[in-house]
């Protein structure tokens, strides 16, 4: 889940290295293995992707970084020195911890301090079942054309379709079981774009008046505005 919306434009704009680190956000953390090179922590600001602090290491892996928060939203961690890699997090008020090591720094981080992070490495984790899934279907509809296999193609389309189905329903119901927080408008917009409108209505209409006030609230609403006038 690198991107946000699938029509973002990523462009890397720095606009504040080498502030000082104060805000009411406090990344604190350590890369094992990475001891020289810049640190950058980014967000996204409209479409593009920029660097709100960094940070320069020369012989110690431990860092910190700041930015103030306004609203809970998904901040990156990216090095110069590993181009292919970031760390995804949901940022907010707060002091926040992060810890990795290379050369796996995406698969090796562990992010404490957020609970919009909590909330989204739990449904993270039963979305990558589903996922898990789909990937067998791949192969099975693969195998089917392969051997003109239409009966077994057919079915297989089928489960899949339903598996889709159930995913959505599962995305819908866990934003609903947490309209309090931001990460409920964010697993909207970020796995529901293709789903019926009446589910993104479903959750838009069950946030809470801080959550529909926040930046990802706005963009669902305005994403859904969109559909509708498009209808």
């Amino acid at each position: 889940m690198k991107k946000l919306l699938p029509l973002f434009i990523v462009l890397s704009l720095v606009i504040s290295c080498g502030k000082s680190h104060n805000g009411t956000m406090l990344v604190n953390g350590n890369i094992d293995g990475f001891k020289k090179g810049t640190i950058y922590l980014q967000k996204y600001v409209d479409t593009l992707l920029v660097s709100v602090d960094s940070i320069q290491l020369n012989g110690e892996s431990n860092f910190t970084l700041a930015d103030d928060v306004l609203s809970p939203e998904i901040y990156y961690l990216t090095i110069n020195e590993v181009p292919n890699e970031n760390i995804l997090f949901f940022g907010e008020k707060g002091e926040i911890t992060i810890t990795s090591k290379l050369p796996k720094l995406e698969y090796s981080a562990k992010i404490t301090g957020s609970k919009n992070q909590d909330l989204l490495d739990e449904y993270q984790e039963m979305a990558s079942q589903f996922n898990n899934k789909q990937l067998d279907y791949i192969k099975e509809k693969f195998e089917a054309q392969k051997n003109n296999n239409k009966e077994l193609l057919e079915e297989t389309e089928a489960s899949e379709q339903q598996l889709l189905k159930r995913k959505y329903l599962y995305t819908a119901n866990f934003a609903l079981t947490h309209k309090d927080a931001e990460v409920a408008p964010y697993i909207a917009l970020t796995e529901l774009y293709y789903a019926n409108i009446k589910l993104l209505d479903t959750v838009n209409n069950s946030l809470s008046k801080n959550v529909k006030a926040s930046k990802y609230g706005v963009q669902l609403d305005e994403f859904i505005g969109k559909i509708k006038k498009a209808e």
